[in-house]
């Protein structure tokens, strides 16, 4: 099959809109429409339907899809091992965690626009979980991923995962409770058996983490609230409204103080996830690359 007629198949598998197709390539609709047709006559059978005013893909023409991104990384990755120096262009998709995104995807954003402005970069804002998931369904390129030391997150075979960074998390409490249980985490949990916690809305991890230190003090912390946002978390600290999992080396707001938790501790430890083999395509190494450099650095 014709890698070209190809790649435009897959583009439009994505958006589902052959305009769209055509602006990202330069191209006609028409000329899009040709190029699909085309390859439904080497593939030998139906690619599209109609569906409404447009065309949808055909079960078919799903399956066609699936096996593009396959092939197509299999030939960039071949071009990429014969020219390593390779100019990265094309849209790389990202679904990852809010911390990660804004502290370490952005500025490579930023710099590919400048540097690489034929490098695409989309972004999905998701808890782990549901970017694995993205992820292992072909809906992105790169998941950006995190666990926490006391509740690690399972790996998959089909998934190469590559750590990052790592960060220190307390407890926070309102700042009238500073001076309670600094001794060990048990001790720091202990000190507020009877208060009300705040779990994470979209990631169990958290609430695993409160047990398991909860257990190690001889209770079940009463997960009352759940909250994914960090600012939440911190205005329902402020109201003593419950207590809550907050990175160390995060400002709290006023009213807020952050408990270090020792022995055991707690460190969020970030990765960066891929489809095995995929790593090779050039926009995709690009990032990967300016990834790892920062996280060194």
């Amino acid at each position: 099959m014709d890698t070209k007629r190809l790649r435009t198949f897959l583009e439009f598998s994505r958006s589902g809109s052959m305009r769209e197709v055509a602006d990202l390539l330069g191209t006609t609709t028409s000329t899009v429409s040709q190029q699909i047709a085309a390859l439904a006559r080497e593939a030998g059978t139906a690619l599209l339907e109609p569906s409404g005013r447009g065309v949808r893909l055909t079960p078919a023409g799903r399956r066609l899809a699936d096996h593009a991104v396959t092939i197509l990384a299999a030939v960039d990755a071949a071009r990429a091992d014969l020219v390593p120096d390779a100019e990265p262009a094309g849209t790389v998709r990202v679904a990852g965690f809010a911390t990660a995104i804004r502290h370490s995807l952005m500025p490579i954003i930023q710099e590919a626009a400048a540097r690489h402005p034929s490098l695409q970069v989309t972004v999905h804002e998701h808890e782990p979980a549901e970017a694995r998931e993205m992820l292992l369904a072909d809906d992105v390129d790169l998941a950006l991923t995190y666990d926490y030391s006391l509740a690690a997150l399972g790996t998959d075979p089909r998934l190469d995962l590559t750590p990052l960074w790592s960060t220190p998390w307390g407890l926070g409490v309102p700042l009238s409770d500073a001076g309670r249980g600094r001794e060990s985490s048990p001790a720091v949990f202990a000190a507020f058996r009877e208060r009300d916690w705040i779990g994470n809305s979209r990631n169990r991890a958290d609430a695993d983490v409160l047990r398991i230190i909860g257990s190690l003090a001889g209770f079940e912390p009463g997960i009352r609230h759940e909250a994914d946002s960090l600012d939440l978390v911190e205005d329902l600290i402020a109201a003593e409204l419950g207590i809550g999992l907050l990175p160390v080396d995060r400002k709290p707001s006023p009213g807020v103080v952050i408990l270090p938790l020792k022995q055991p501790e707690v460190v969020l430890r970030a990765y960066a996830q891929t489809r095995k083999g995929r790593s090779n395509w050039p926009p995709l190494r690009y990032v990967m690359d300016r990834l790892i450099e920062a996280s060194a650095g």
